[in-house]
């Protein structure tokens, strides 16, 4: 797990019931919102999705939340690409870096895709701005 992330006792018991549903290592995970965001080990995302997804259903059923999950990357670029699924970008993330110091993470959405990488009265891109942040000390995510 990252150095520095804390996790409360409700996300630690999310953790384990959502490690034992679908047998995938948890790397973090958040409660936002009306969501449950979990950010499970590179390469296992295909493993929390097998059964065409019906595991994850299963458990937002039991815990009555919205399920998100992420795939990390050590790649800042491709952990923020992961975040932003299911909406299709254009071109790959773009990693800058200014004067001052701050990271920034600035990402081409498809058109048809903007309002989901948005959200609903932003929060969308709040959660990857946060996750970014909290993984790979970005400070700020950029959609175009």
């Amino acid at each position: 797990m990252s150095e520095g992330i804390k996790l409360t006792d409700k996300e630690m018991r999310y953790i384990s019931l959502f490690e034992a549903a679908t047998g995938v290592t948890i790397v973090d995970c958040i409660e936002y919102g009306d969501m449950v965001v979990f950010v499970v080990g590179e390469g296992e995302l295909p493993k929390a999705l097998s059964s065409k997804g019906f595991r994850i259903q299963d458990f937002a059923r039991l815990i009555r939340r919205r399920v998100k999950v992420v795939e990390y990357s050590r790649d800042p670029a491709r952990f923020v690409r992961n975040a932003l699924q299911p909406a299709k970008l254009l071109e790959p993330v773009r990693m800058t870096e200014r004067t001052d110091g701050k990271k920034i993470a600035v990402a081409v959405v498809d058109p048809r895709y903007k309002a989901m990488a948005i959200g609903r009265e932003g929060r969308m891109i709040e959660l990857v701005r946060l996750l970014a942040k909290r993984h790979h000390n970005i400070d700020h995510v950029i959609i175009r």
